[in-house]
């Protein structure tokens, strides 16, 4: 089985699909294809170097990834207020209850990548576009299409409520019309929203986003061998245990996701329902037949989501480090240990 995923993953490395300049959905004012050329020319190989060796030595980080592209951008905007730690300005939105399963180690590699570009090219690149190319990055080197990403977002100084959070993100518990109905008001239709939902091809979930479709009673929609599997899995509604997304090929960016929801396999109720209701049924059919149409729509959601509510011009601001806003710069002891760590880490 790992041979079979690590042949898989080798054999798709170097797909790229690129949607045509007449496809790409028009650009937010103020970003541009090519908005670094001149200011810092190495940005996009910086970032594909590292995350080649960081995806390289755990996989499971390109979803991570992803992720936090995704719930940086529903939340407010695509701003880096997610990466943002609590302050007096406000309390992080890591702290709210959607984002406690983001993995740690994604908010250190953006940062680390922060820290490269840096060195390299000063003060000149945000980090929320740095989360956006490392999104696509996680996309490419798991095997999916490759894509240009427009850049020139700023990142924001403010925090979003808690409340602002669970609103503004899909839950696992969430049905077709709540999605579409939620998508909408961010300008993304329902061929964007079961796109984007192909995210789910690849990464991890803790057992407590799903076992309510399995506790007390099954979900009628989920194949029964399927669950039989999952209860092994998590015993337990409240098991901290994880499972893959997709049980086919969890770590290749592929369209078998959409195979899973049509064999009644989809882990989450937000998956599986977007096979069950008729609205976006032929969709995911499509999807699951035809690989290339799901890069193409895929890139497409993608490239609409990374430019909702943007920050750009005078806007924002570019942060000296992801986890704070510039007025929040303040001199103490761990702050000096973790820059002499970041010193040290850079020389070996």
């Amino acid at each position: 089985m790992v041979s079979t995923t690590l042949s898989s993953f080798l054999l798709v490395l170097l797909v790229s699909f690129f949607v045509t300049e007449a496809q790409r959905p028009a650009l937010t004012k103020g970003l541009s294809w090519s908005f670094y050329q001149s200011s810092c020319p190495q940005l996009e190989s910086i970032i594909r170097k590292r995350l080649q060796k960081q995806i390289k030595d755990d996989v499971g980080q390109a979803a991570g990834l992803l992720r936090l592209h995704f719930h940086d951008c529903f939340v407010q905007g695509c701003d880096g207020s997610v990466l943002l730690d609590g302050s007096a300005g406000g309390p992080s939105e890591q702290t709210a209850a959607p984002n406690l399963t983001l993995r740690k180690k994604s908010f250190k590699i953006i940062d680390d990548l922060r820290k490269r570009i840096q060195d390299e090219c000063g003060q000149v690149v945000s980090c929320s576009d740095i989360t956006a190319i490392a999104a696509r990055d996680s996309v490419v080197l798991t095997g999916g299409p490759n894509y240009d990403v427009p850049l020139g977002r700023k990142d924001g100084v403010n925090f979003a409520t808690e409340q602002a959070t669970i609103d503004n993100l899909v839950a696992p518990s969430a049905n077709t019309t709540t999605i579409l109905s939620l998508l909408a008001t961010k300008g993304l239709d329902a061929t964007d929203a079961v796109a984007l939902s192909g995210a789910h091809t690849i990464g991890i979930s803790h057992c407590p986003s799903f076992t309510d479709r399995l506790y007390p009673n099954q979900d009628s929609t989920m194949d029964k061998t399927f669950a039989n599997n999952l209860k092994g899995s998590c015993p337990t509604a409240d098991s901290n245990n994880t499972v893959n997304m997709d049980i086919r090929s969890p770590n290749v960016f592929d369209n078998k996701y959409y195979v899973d929801l049509m064999n009644r396999q989809g882990l989450f109720t937000s998956d599986q329902d977007l096979y069950t209701d008729r609205r976006t049924r032929g969709i995911v059919t499509s999807f699951a037949v035809n690989q290339s149409l799901f890069y193409e729509k895929f890139v497409i959601g993608m490239i609409k989501m990374g430019q909702m509510n943007v920050l750009t011009g005078g806007n924002g601001e570019i942060r000296n480090r992801c986890d704070r806003r510039n007025k929040d710069k303040k001199v103490d002891i761990a702050t000096v240990v973790e820059e002499l760590e970041e010193t040290f880490s850079a020389l070996f």
